[in-house]
């Protein structure tokens, strides 16, 4: 049912949609109609806390759906503390957002579903950065974005809780598409599912997923990152992780806290994290105790193992990076430029591939500084060979993937190359919020970056008209790719030295290379005091005494 309320400017006038749950309002926002904070699930809180999301309750009336929905209790991310004492408070963080060109039943458009990342710890999809109206008009698309529990609320293994609770909440966002999408003129049976970083490792987790086959028909993974964890290595870390906060990893033990004090647990955790680099291996410099973990049940198994196997054959793919992804957090870091001589040998010993994979990548890059080699073997090993070998992985097991590289420098700080998070600006024509104020400099971007911002949402919504972003799709011999710059293009992949040395290297869920004695458990520190309504600080209180997000 939609109905119109007489106002003058018809830009603002609402609109009333009937889900399975009850009946929600939004409005005409700068084009199209956009409906927010819809409950998918019910708060994951009380008896519901740690377990698997449960369908939303119903309601009488009319619900207005003008305002995004609280995110789950985070860890300041990339942007600060600041940001994330000014998200929205409250328990409901299981809902989603719709942008629609118009809520007729009989429209029947495409569905492109957005999935925010940020290291499986923090984020939200009313960022302002991830404001859908452009792409909803670029290609007559109805837009989707959804909140999933994050940190230890939703990726920590803990005894009597399923795992992957936040890919769990995916799922049944993605159910309330399939159930609801077609009221607000979407076409369920065309849904695509698109994310970055994070937001893309949980694509390649669903594209693996029993619970979520049938669900989306196309993917589009942006920078998937290759941190998967074995079962043994999520254990460990969730026992450091209550540790932290003086608790058992038990369902009777984390709920009895306030979930808005479990993130400084993380934070604090993340601070060791390199310590514990005999334990935890390639994971402990990270500093990201989160991520899909290969449980056996909720995840059979690695994306690249399952997509090789014929997992995602009907699922059509979109896979791309970007150049110089690690190059981000080596600047937020402050140390862009001053990797010596002995920290590259320690990074490429890390994470090369292969037992002599430090000669390997000198012998590859013999021009390469050593800041040089210790930024391109983590873009390689977190980013760039992940999201190739998944476009791969999907061609040897029947499947369709067309592949992207993103090059542009960005244009305010080209020193910053085409770093991690570059294509969401691009993407999403935020320039001046979020990130994009880092990559642009609050100014309007030239014309010719413009055009390419434009190109990508044209490739992005017509892949999930079509199939066809516009560009050939992938194969082992020719590999061609577009190559998204100033002057866009199709070329063989540019990073064929990179792919070379990674060449027959699999990636496995990463493993707990040795247990800890019990003299050197983790030891239980006190519990961080309770966190109060009244508190005016929000969910991160600096009187905890938490340490600076890395």
């Amino acid at each position: 049912m939609t109905t119109h309320r007489p106002v003058a400017d018809q830009e603002q006038a609402e609109h009333v949609v009937r889900t399975a749950a009850g009946a929600v309002r939004g409005r005409r926002e700068n084009g199209p109609a956009v409906f927010r904070g819809i409950p998918f699930a019910q708060a994951p809180v009380g008896a519901a806390r740690f377990a698997a999301p449960r369908p939303p309750r119903r309601w009488d009336g009319v619900r207005d759906a003008y305002a995004f929905g609280p995110p789950a209790p985070q860890e300041a991310g990339l942007l600060g503390r600041a940001a994330t004492r000014a998200l929205p408070a409250g328990d409901e963080w299981l809902t989603v957002n719709v942008w629609t060109p118009d809520p007729d039943p009989a429209a029947l458009r495409p569905v492109m579903v957005w999935i925010h990342g940020g290291s499986y710890k923090f984020g939200h999809s009313g960022s302002p950065g991830y404001d859908s109206r452009l792409i909803a008009a670029a290609g007559d698309v109805v837009v989707v974005t959804l909140n999933y529990r994050l940190g230890i609320e939703g990726f920590a293994r803990i005894e009597g809780a399923p795992a992957n609770r936040g890919l769990l909440d995916q799922v049944a966002a993605l159910e309330w598409v399939r159930e609801n999408i077609t009221a607000f003129g979407g076409d369920p049976g065309q849904v695509t599912v698109f994310g970055e970083s994070a937001g893309a490792g949980s694509i390649a987790a669903l594209l693996a997923m029993p619970r979520a086959a049938g669900l989306f028909r196309r993917a589009v993974a942006q920078s998937v990152p290759g941190t998967f964890f074995s079962d043994d290595l999520a254990r460990d870390m969730a026992a450091a992780l209550a540790a932290e906060a003086g608790l058992r990893p038990t369902v009777a033990d984390l709920s009895a806290t306030d979930p808005r004090a479990l993130p400084s647990a993380g934070e604090a955790l993340a601070a060791r994290m390199p310590g514990y680099t005999g334990r935890w291996g390639r994971a402990a410099p990270t500093r990201t105790p989160f991520a899909p973990v290969v449980d056996g049940d909720v995840l059979p198994t690695t994306p690249w193992r399952a997509l090789a196997a014929g997992a995602g054959r009907d699922v059509d793919l979109v896979a791309g990076h970007n150049r110089d992804e690690f190059r981000l957090f080596t600047a937020l870091a402050g140390r862009l430029g001053q990797a010596g001589e002995e920290q590259a040998s320690r990074t490429l010993r890390t994470y090369a591939p292969g037992p002599d994979g430090e000669a390997a990548y000198r012998a590859a890059f013999p021009d390469a500084t050593p800041g040089e080699l210790h930024e391109r073997v983590q873009t390689d090993w977190l980013f760039a060979m992940p999201t190739l070998r998944l476009a791969e992985a999907q061609v040897t097991g029947g499947g369709r993937a067309h592949v992207y590289e993103l090059t542009l420098p960005a244009p305010a700080d080209p020193a910053l190359g085409a770093c991690h998070a570059l294509d969401l600006p691009l993407l999403f024509g935020t320039f001046g919020a979020d990130l994009g104020l880092l990559f642009f400099g609050g100014a309007g971007p030239a014309p010719e970056v413009a055009a390419l911002s434009d190109l990508m949402r044209r490739s992005w919504t017509a892949f999930a008209a079509t199939g066809d972003p516009g560009w050939p799709a992938y194969d082992p011999q020719r590999r061609r790719v577009r190559v998204l710059d100033r002057e866009p293009g199709i070329a063989p992949y540019p990073e064929e030295t990179s792919r070379r040395l990674w060449e027959g290297t699999d990636f496995e869920a990463l493993p707990l290379l040795e247990r800890a004695p019990a003299g050197d458990a983790p030891r239980a520190r006190p519990a961080p005091p309770r966190a109060s309504a009244r508190c005016p600080c929000g969910p991160v209180c600096p009187r905890r005494g938490a340490p600076r997000s890395p």
